[in-house]
């Protein structure tokens, strides 16, 4: 018998009678959701906190330049790559087992990262701290094992809009902790939060009993997790390295190439990491589908808005240029000339308001964060009435409607509130939906890597939408000129590039993209057959 026919020996397991909280009072299942929530949120509370704070802890590393953006590379690079081998564990070795394990990491790295005065040991705490994004897709299957089947459709939809501490809390502590102290309390202050839910995750939350019997297929979990990495990378990395640049192709080649070796040995392995008749079904593409559209708007939104907040205002903008022209002058435009400097700008930056950290927190961060974490638990129970497709309808109208917003009307500080509000709504509806999809979709011994594969195409869905903004922005890089009556044009030269600045033309068109995938995702929203039943928390598909 070759290896193809060896049937495989992962047979479903009967749920046991002790597995879930059937009987528990309502705190005792409201304090397990909470707990699980809150550790869940640890990767988004860090990067709401730390990923807009590298400007500040650029200057501890001398001589990193622009490659202070692999801070946040990696951590997207490792998270993506460790995400569905982490589901697959889960299935094996108990969901509250790998969350430890993934907590443990992070802080392990959030440790180093505090102390380290080293750019590659700091780099080093960025990958174990990106162990951590795994943690809730694996929360999805927890719920789905120890919840009654009633609470699990709501507690899905709250497990990535959070209880509040990744969308309030983060960008208004942050902001202050950054304007207060310097960038190594961020860390300390996510290591005091990780080790106070670690220990409430052991003394609160019941591991599942549930396992699947089989062993872990090694040599396809490193083909998995090193192709997505390469293709993570690429995507990550292709506006500096050049898009069509023949070396910069090479790791997309190279991540694709091994992702079509996983698909070919998980053919033929007895026991696959995933079944991959169930991963190109019907019902599991239509919402992968679903989730690549929708995440391509949260990764251009995510990326653009608070870029476009923290634009200085013409006024503010005029006057640091001004600085910035008399100090290159080297004492030449005397304070007598300084009055007549003109200065023209090759395009319009109407988006900017001139906001801090903090201030981006205050006008859309909040809003949108805030109306997020009511909105994931609202459109979960609404699944559990209506079906989990409902809440993607939802998600992708007024993720478009959101962009198109944005692109023409987001000007002052009540309109990026307002807008914000509208995104919010998307997120938490976009974050109830597909999880629940998937719960409704799979058996119980395949929800952890299913939940992972999501993970997978939510990452490189955001990574594209960021690379595709990206290239809009950099096609359209904020420059002035110069004009001093009576002093030749050859004198005071042609425009100059403000870095990292751009118009708004920029910001337009990776908007109007975003929008443009939102109505696609509408599309498949509304013509999908999955998830027009009530959702059961798994009993349908279990």
């Amino acid at each position: 018998m070759t290896q193809a026919q060896v049937p495989d020996t992962a047979a479903p397991d009967p749920e046991p009678p002790a597995a879930r909280l059937e009987g528990a009072s309502r705190l005792r299942i409201f304090a397990v959701i909470g707990v699980v929530v809150l550790f869940a949120e640890i990767a988004a509370l860090q990067y709401t906190m730390v990923a807009s704070a590298a400007r500040d802890i650029a200057p501890t590393f001398p001589g990193v330049g622009a490659n202070i953006s692999w801070m946040v590379i990696i951590f997207g690079l490792v998270g993506g790559a460790t995400t569905p081998i982490f589901g697959k564990m889960s299935d094996l070795w108990g969901k509250r087992r790998m969350m430890l394990i993934s907590g443990a990491s992070f802080a392990v790295g959030t440790l180093i990262c505090a102390l380290t005065g080293s750019w590659a040991l700091f780099l080093v705490g960025r990958g174990l701290e990106a162990v951590a994004i795994s943690a809730p897709t694996v929360a999805y299957g927890l719920f789905r094992d120890i919840l009654p089947r009633r609470y699990i459709p709501a507690s899905i939809g709250v497990i990535a809009t959070g209880l509040g501490m990744s969308a309030l809390v983060a960008p208004l502590l942050g902001g202050w902790l950054l304007d207060n102290y310097s960038w190594r309390s961020l860390f300390w202050f996510l290591l005091i939060f990780v080790a106070v839910v670690v220990p409430l995750l052991v003394l609160v939350v019941p591991e599942t009993p549930l396992r699947t019997h089989q062993r872990l297929d090694l040599g396809g979990a490193v083909l998995l997790a090193v192709g997505v990495g390469l293709v993570l990378l690429y995507l990550s990395n292709g506006a500096t390295w050049g898009w069509g640049r023949p070396t910069a192709w090479g790791w997309l080649a190279g991540g694709i190439a091994l992702l079509l070796a996983f698909v070919a040995v998980e053919k033929r392995s007895a026991q696959p990491i995933m079944d991959l008749e169930l991963l190109f079904s019907p019902k599991v593409l239509m919402v992968l589908l679903a989730a690549l559209l929708g995440s391509m708007v949260i990764g251009i939104q995510g990326y653009s808005i608070p870029y476009m907040l923290q634009t200085p205002d013409k006024a503010h903008l005029t006057q640091m240029v001004t600085a910035q022209v008399v100090a290159a002058s080297h004492g030449q435009l005397t304070p007598a000339l300084v009055p007549m400097v003109h200065l023209s700008f090759n395009g319009l930056m109407a988006y900017g308001l001139g906001a801090t950290l903090l201030g981006y927190g205050l006008h859309s961060a909040v809003f949108s964060g805030g109306t997020g974490m009511l909105a994931g638990g609202g459109a979960g129970e609404w699944a559990r009435k209506v079906g989990p497709r409902y809440p993607l309808i939802v998600a992708m109208a007024t993720f478009t409607l959101s962009c198109l917003l944005y692109a023409f009307f987001s000007h002052s500080a009540w309109q990026y509130a307002v807008i914000a509000v509208v995104f919010g709504l998307g997120f938490g509806s976009f974050y109830a939906a597909a999880p629940n999809l998937i719960v409704e979709a799979v058996p119980a011994r395949q929800q952890g890597i299913s939940a992972g594969m999501l993970g997978v195409v939510n990452s490189l869905a955001t990574s594209v939408g960021t690379a595709v903004l990206t290239a809009f922005l950099a096609a359209n890089p904020a420059k002035f000129k110069v004009t001093i009556p009576g002093v030749p044009a050859s004198l005071t030269g042609g425009y100059n590039t403000l870095p990292q600045l751009y118009t708004d033309n920029g910001y337009r068109d990776g908007l109007l993209f975003a929008a443009g995938a939102g109505v696609v995702g509408l599309v498949v929203a509304v013509l999908m057959r999955h998830g027009r039943r009530p959702a059961t928390g798994g009993e349908a598909s279990g």
